[in-house]
């Protein structure tokens, strides 16, 4: 059209902005949408929001965020559903201000607390690695009226774990236990992790049949703690039928799943099973960190001697 002299209407500009949110790139779309803008076209919600979660599915939420001040800048309100998505997305990256700048939005427009926004600022403070701030806002959450989901309380344990505060991760369990909360497959996911790197093999395992009693199936996140659990007490037999369910679903595995399973398989001896994991490891496109390198070459080393 370009090039026959033809220029689109705001409906086709609207249209291939669409296009290219849906196809993952934003900032081609932006271009469009400042086109619009200098050629005099105000915007309308549809376009707004298409944009702001372009730019959330691309994992660049502030950026989502600065469309939505343009909204609110010409009168427009944003939807509790982009509030959502964007609270989501902050949350997920530990921008604990990004959230609450959020949260503060979502109150002034009048949307009320619920339990997915409230577990979402719990989650914000635990990713950025402080479970103070996630037990002030776990707290509210049951202040205001809002009981604690499994996924919730997972959040909230796994952010004592990264601290290794095991008192206070009982001391909540007891509470919520009082009020009728019963750990679910999430909670006990969390649990069984720490409990592994721990070396409690037994507690472990207990919860491993609580959670089969609740009729749910192991998430697979469980079998690196398992297998790095196993290893390292030198339980050879459930070691390797652990990692045989990861080799099993290794597309599924990140760095870090894979240089924790290789660094408990060193730990114990296993340099074969070791190399033969690394080996996988690289098939997937990853690269050994340089520690990592070097503890694979001292376990060789050793296994020579």
């Amino acid at each position: 059209m370009n090039e026959n002299g033809i220029q689109p209407d705001i409906l086709i500009a609207k249209a291939l902005a669409h296009l290219h949110c849906k196809a993952g790139n934003p900032d081609r779309a932006k271009a469009i949408f400042e086109g619009l803008r200098s050629d005099g076209f105000k915007q309308d919600m549809t376009v707004y929001n298409t944009m702001i979660m372009a730019y959330v599915n691309a994992g660049q939420p502030k950026l989502g965020e600065s469309l939505m001040r343009e909204m609110e800048a010409e009168d427009m309100k944003p939807t509790e559903e982009i509030c959502m998505a964007l609270l989501r997305s902050f949350a997920q990256r530990g921008d604990v201000g990004g959230a609450g700048r959020i949260a503060t939005t979502m109150q002034f427009a009048g949307f009320q607390p619920n339990l997915e926004s409230c577990a979402l600022l719990v989650e914000a403070h635990a990713q950025a690695g402080d479970p103070d701030q996630a037990r002030s806002n776990f707290n509210y959450m049951i202040k205001v009226g809002h009981r604690p989901d499994d996924r919730c309380t997972a959040i909230m344990i796994a952010a004592y774990e990264k601290k290794n505060w095991l008192d206070k991760a009982l001391d909540l369990l007891l509470q919520l236990e009082k009020d009728g909360f019963e750990p679910g497959p999430a909670t006990c996911t969390v649990l069984v992790d720490w409990l592994g790197k721990l070396q409690l093999v037994d507690e472990a395992e207990q919860l491993l049949g609580k959670i089969s009693e609740q009729g749910e199936t192991p998430t697979f996140k469980i079998h690196i703690s398992l297998c790095d659990m196993y290893a390292r007490a030198g339980i050879e037999k459930k070691a390797l039928q652990a990692l045989g369910v990861l080799e099993s679903k290794k597309e599924q595995l990140g760095l870090d799943d894979f240089e924790r399973v290789i660094y408990g398989l060193i730990a114990v001896g296993f340099v074969q099973d070791a190399y033969r994991f690394h080996g996988l490891m690289e098939a997937q496109g990853f690269t050994a960190s340089a520690h990592l390198k070097v503890a694979l070459m001292a376990s060789q080393a050793f296994s020579r001697r």
